[in-house]
């Protein structure tokens, strides 16, 4: 088993890190917005299907108005 030097480590971390291309506070913002709108799509969408299949199932078992 190798040898394990954390100084050799924290080098090889920096060395990964600085290749990082690091988005831009704009690009950051616009993909919060565009995930909360998705989110917020999605829920809608699974609130009516759920309201739905709902409504089909007390319709089919008769319970419920």
């Amino acid at each position: 088993m190798a040898k394990f030097n954390p100084i050799t480590f924290m080098q090889e971390v920096r060395q990964e890190v600085s290749k990082v291309t690091w988005p831009s506070w704009k690009e950051v913002w616009v993909t919060t917005v565009m995930v909360l709108i998705m989110v917020a799509l999605a829920s809608i969408f699974f609130l009516l299907v759920d309201q739905a299949l709902s409504h089909i199932v007390r319709l089919v078992l008769g319970v419920g108005g």
